[in-house]
């Protein structure tokens, strides 16, 4: 599994005020899963690292690697552009029309 989705999930757990044992009982895990999987001792199930992923509020999703880095910015950027060319302007995002009451 990828560290980084890991170290997302424990970046989630601390942010949302939960414990290892709190995020363990909400998403029917033993606490011992969640330490041992954020201590990369585990190479935990697609349904495990899922149900973690739930319980704070996240999806997991399957990206083509060749996709990934135009996601990233996708993301990084509120949803501002996806697929555009470097230095291209960008359409507003659907967010930035719904704050203006586009």
């Amino acid at each position: 599994m990828s560290h980084d989705l890991i170290a997302s999930l424990a970046l989630a757990r601390k942010a949302a005020g939960l414990t290892q044992a709190q995020l363990a009982e909400r998403a029917g895990l033993s606490r011992m899963t969640v330490q041992r999987t954020e201590g990369g001792e585990l190479d935990p199930r697609f349904s495990t690292l899922a149900e973690m992923a739930r319980v704070l509020g996240m999806d997991l999703m399957a990206v083509p690697s060749s996709l990934r880095p135009s996601l990233q910015a996708f993301v990084q950027s509120g949803g501002k552009f996806l697929g555009q060319p470097q230095g291209a302007d960008a359409p507003p995002s659907v967010v930035d029309k719904l704050r203006v009451g586009g």
